[in-house]
């Protein structure tokens, strides 16, 4: 049943359309009086206004409706068929004098349709602010999570994230990986009393002690002797006991056999069941981090040695950088189910946040994959699928691969090859690998306008020359070598800083390598990929004057087919 609110002076039709609608399933009104009109409509906004053109303030009255009522349609009721082009941007339909009463009937039921549907899709699309709005805390405090292994950062990054996807009025976070004893680290609202406060305590051991009610607790804790670490954000405002009741959720903070403690979080209105979901989720994803922290910890006390560091380090970041993954991979469906419209429509701005998203999940996977392939490498765990193979496949599949975004920079990339090459035996997957990473670092620093070119010769090892710094690993190469440069008209490197760009975690201070960021594992990556290949990797720069970076592979010994038939013949 919908709300007409009909405004006429004209009795006949006032009393037309009071005669149609007393026949169908609708609440009828009648008024012109713009007090009264307004009064209704502040109270109980109509489903419908029909405005009857032939009332002289037609146009004031549907103005100050229009500022006082949502998604009310609004019908014209044209007199003679003329309608003021100003009056239209605020009118849903129209009727006329002569309409039966049947058109009448289905276009005002079409136009409660219509609002009903908008309603429909202004609560989807709150609905959906709200869920992008989460999954953005979400990906932000797991990001925040990835980059510390401070205990307490950790600890204060959970509680802040949920504090902006649930807007809690208490949390109590019983800590026992923060400081050398147990500690509750309160985050409240408002003051809390002595009173109060004892009794929060005692609540908080009650519920860590149930947690294992079967067996010893990891710690054994007394409500009178817990410390306790406060912040308030209104002190001028207190709690009371009718704290306890608020609903609450309450989760513990563990992996496995760690366990690092224990939260409980408060809430005058009631959580939703997305609410226990992100609730639990930032419980659990904190979990892995403080393991991690705790085991750095450790290593970084129980080992002064840096070789054994060193293999420690890389064995961390492999755990890490797997378990990461699962939670990434969740995210990047999710964002891909959204942007697939398959959750519903979603406005321009909802877009705009989806491809962001989108393109930091990307970036952070691309990340994780050179943790991994570094990790493997120094692990000695890297697979490689060596063949004959000529390097032209290699150009032609990473200039193909990167024109595209060097085009969205406007940026030329272009192949200046020697034709004819011989082969090389090599891991056609790796080579693309390292190729593409120095293809990716040029378009990253060259500026807008510029070219880069890939170029490809033979040369005897002797032949080959660099800088200083480089001496020792060409000194190694023997024999005939395929070298692959990559040159670009970007901002170029210092001569100091020359070998460093290749040390892991490494990047060469200036505004612009700040502005693009990366993990700085590529060519330490790269380096070592081509190390596998009995091969080198170099570079030449000058600062603002573009950089070169070069790669040898050498020759193959293993004869291809080709040379297998003519050697038969």
């Amino acid at each position: 049943m919908g709300k007409i609110l009909f405004i006429s002076e004209r009795a006949d039709k006032i009393k037309q359309y009071s005669k149609i609608f007393d026949k169908k399933p609708f609440e009828f009104l009648n008024s012109c009086d713009e007090n009264s009109i307004l009064e209704i409509a502040e109270i109980n906004p109509p489903d419908a206004v029909i405005f009857d053109s032939a009332l002289q303030s037609v146009k004031h009255i549907i103005k100050k409706l229009k500022s006082v009522t949502g998604s009310t349609a609004f019908i014209l009721l044209s007199q003679n068929g003329i309608i003021e082009p100003d009056i239209t941007k605020y009118i849903n339909a129209f009727l006329t004098d002569d309409m039966s009463e049947s058109l009448i009937t289905s276009t005002i039921t079409a136009s409660l349709k219509t609002k009903n549907s908008l309603e429909q899709l202004s609560d989807t699309n709150r609905n959906l602010a709200d869920s992008l709005y989460r999954l953005n805390v979400l990906y932000s405090t797991s990001s925040q999570f990835a980059g510390s292994l401070d205990k307490e950062k950790l600890v204060n990054y959970m509680i802040e994230g949920m504090d902006k996807s649930l807007s809690f009025d208490l949390t109590c976070t019983l800590a026992f990986c923060t400081e050398e004893q147990p500690v509750l680290i309160l985050n409240s609202l408002y003051e809390i009393s002595d009173e109060l406060l004892s009794a929060i305590k005692l609540r908080t051991v009650l519920n860590y002690k149930s947690l294992f009610e079967n067996k010893k607790p990891p710690f054994e804790i007394d409500a009178e002797t817990l410390k306790v670490i406060k912040t308030v954000k209104y002190p001028a405002n207190r709690f009371t006991f009718t704290l306890f009741r608020y609903d609450n959720m309450f989760a513990p903070i563990s992996l496995g056999d760690n366990f690092f403690g224990c939260i409980e979080i408060f809430k005058e209105t009631p959580f939703t069941s997305d609410d226990a979901t992100c609730f639990q989720t930032i419980a659990q994803q904190v979990s892995l981090p403080l393991k991690s922290a705790t085991l750095y910890q450790e290593i970084k006390e129980t080992n002064l040695k840096l070789e054994k560091l060193e293999r420690l380090k890389s064995e961390f970041i492999s755990i890490v950088s797997h378990e990461l993954r699962t939670p990434l991979t969740a995210i990047k469906n999710s964002l891909d189910i959204l942007s697939s419209k398959r959750c519903g429509e979603i406005n321009d701005s909802g877009v705009k946040f989806l491809t962001m998203a989108q393109r930091n999940v990307s970036r952070l996977a691309g990340i994780i994959n050179d943790l991994l392939d570094l990790s493997k490498i120094e692990a000695g765990k890297m697979d490689y699928h060596f063949a004959n193979m000529n390097i032209h496949s290699v150009i032609d599949y990473v200039k193909s691969s990167l024109s595209v975004v060097a085009k969205e920079k406007g940026l030329n990339l272009i192949a200046e090859e020697t034709p004819d090459l011989p082969e090389i035996y090599a891991d056609s997957q790796r080579l693309e690998q390292v190729l593409t990473n120095l293809v990716s670092n040029a378009i990253k620093f060259t500026p807008e306008g510029k070219t880069i070119t890939i170029r490809s010769h033979i040369a005897d090892a002797s032949q080959i020359t660099a800088n200083d710094c480089f001496k020792e690993d060409l000194e190694k190469l023997r024999g005939k070598y395929i070298v692959v440069c990559v040159e670009d008209q970007g901002i170029g490197i210092a001569e100091k800083d020359l070998l460093r760009a290749f040390d892991k975690f490494a990047q060469i201070e200036n505004s612009l390598s700040r502005k693009v960021g990366g993990s700085g594992l590529g060519l330490p990556i790269a380096k070592q990929l081509l190390q596998a290949h009995n091969g080198a990797i170099w570079c030449d720069s000058e600062l603002e004057k573009g950089s070169r970076f070069y790669f040898a592979v050498p020759v193959s010994e293993v004869p291809s087919e080709t040379e297998k038939l003519l050697t038969l013949n």
